[in-house]
């Protein structure tokens, strides 16, 4: 593989951020599954600087735990999603960091964002759930580690530190 295939450019990161708000927006799912290495991990610790396996995260899955997550999304009644919820991402600031560090596998690429993350699910408090007709705003810093395989970039991780992850969260069952 020609090393420049491992350098991605900022427009190009900003693409391939976009089409994962994108497809997790309008509920592509599997897609959006299929944007992951098969080792990938999608993270939302609490502790910013922590290690996953030192603290307590909102969400650490694997590939396992993201299909079933995708699955329960999808294809149960899952009454933490019923009503489903509508979310819209904002992305900003990105910045890609490419080489190798103490923690970058050779070919990988780190992409950092700013995210504000729109969440809503239809009904009114006389619906006596919880968090129904409720407009919810996360906003944190996103970091996704990015490597090619089979010529595609895929996601090896993708961890969002939310700035409101100290305040109580209910409902963490939509995708950010």
């Amino acid at each position: 593989m020609d090393q420049s295939e491992d350098i991605m450019s900022r427009p190009d990161a900003e693409d391939f951020l976009y089409e994962e708000a994108r497809l997790i927006d309008e509920g592509h799912l599997q897609a959006w599954l299929d944007l992951f290495s098969d080792d990938g991990i999608y993270w939302l610790p609490i502790k910013a600087d922590a290690a996953p396996n030192e603290h307590l995260s909102l969400i650490f899955d694997d590939t396992l735990r993201r299909e079933e997550r995708v699955y329960r999304l999808g294809q149960t009644r899952f009454p933490a999603q019923s009503p489903p919820s509508q979310t819209q991402h904002v992305i900003s600031n990105v910045q890609v960091r490419g080489g190798i560090s103490d923690d970058l596998v050779a070919g990988e690429v780190t992409v950092f964002s700013s995210q504000v993350i729109y969440e809503i699910r239809a009904g009114t408090a006389d619906d006596r759930q919880l968090g129904l007709g409720d407009q919810r705003t996360f906003a944190g810093r996103a970091e996704h580690r990015l490597r090619r395989e089979h010529g595609m970039w895929k996601i090896s991780l993708k961890r969002l530190v939310l700035i409101n992850r100290n305040l109580p969260i209910p409902n963490m069952t939509f995708l950010m």
